[in-house]
């Protein structure tokens, strides 16, 4: 698949996380908030779909797609959306949250007081594949989001999903992983992992959590017709980890050159899209 319009999507909004875009008068506005087991991202876009601003913060707030620090998750989401606000002069209303596939409705309403207690409106919530799917637009495969904490999975048959599954183990297990290896802290080992120049020294150290998570999608889509796999999710950001993918289920593995913002892009996406069908 050519992820040349996507990357540059992704690329856009990256650039938007220091410098946010100048608005016309009155124009409308869309957020996306992904609460994620390392990062809390908030991202707005415009009614043309174009992102507007972004910003994020390191956090260790939601474990699993479990929002463990309720307090801690919702002071972040309402400093971030102070932030953006702050810079384009303008109030955020309304947002879409993401959750993990499978998420319980219990957890589900977790997520949405969080992102409500700072002041924004929910008006949908997603399974984050199907979310990443936004900005990918897959009609036949399975969409893996990897993030910090979970394996999440949607198989799309005809642009449709037709089967989403989830399970722990993310970048925290490739940390903890690494940690134990070198003897160093866990945030050590973060700063290890996003280091481009050393991800060639930690890939055998990690691979054994690779092969895992590959497990579980080869487990998933069993007896599937996918004819592809693609990758989003920070974790996803390791170089040649989708050769682990590949070899272990048989597939071909397609993942943008930065993977890390296709799914908060995408919730922020499917919020313009929520408001145009109401």
């Amino acid at each position: 698949m050519d992820f040349s319009s996507v990357d540059q999507q992704i690329a856009e909004l990256v650039s938007r996380i220091d410098t946010p875009a100048e608005l016309a008068p009155g124009e409308k506005l869309y957020t996306g908030v992904d609460l994620g087991t390392a990062y809390i991202v908030v991202v707005v876009v415009n009614a043309d779909l174009e992102p507007v601003a972004c910003a994020l913060e390191f956090a260790q707030v939601v474990r699993d797609g479990l929002v463990v620090d309720y307090t801690g998750a919702t002071n972040i989401v309402r400093r971030l959306v102070r932030q953006i606000e702050e810079k384009l002069g303008r109030e955020l209303d309304t947002a879409a949250i993401a959750v993990p596939p499978g998420t319980r409705e219990r957890e589900c309403a977790t997520h949405r007081h969080v992102v409500e207690g700072a002041g924004l409106s929910v008006t949908s919530i997603l399974d984050e594949p199907t979310a990443a799917n936004a900005v990918l637009h897959i009609e036949n495969g399975v969409i893996v989001d990897i993030g910090g904490g979970t394996t999440g999975l949607s198989v799309l048959e005809d642009g449709k999903v037709v089967y989403v599954a989830d399970e722990p183990t993310g970048g925290t297990h490739l940390s903890l992983v690494l940690a134990g290896n070198y003897g160093i802290s866990f945030d050590e080992a973060e700063k290890i992992k996003k280091t481009p120049c050393r991800q060639k020294e930690i890939f055998p150290v990690v691979k054994p959590v690779l092969e895992k998570m590959a497990s579980i999608i080869k487990k998933h889509i069993q007896g599937r017709d996918v004819p592809a796999i693609y990758l989003v999710g920070g974790t996803c950001c390791l170089k040649d980890m989708e050769n682990v993918i590949a070899k272990e289920t048989g597939l071909p593995v397609c993942k943008p050159a930065n993977p890390f913002l296709v799914t908060p892009l995408g919730i922020a996406l499917s919020c313009a899209s929520q408001a145009d069908k109401s």
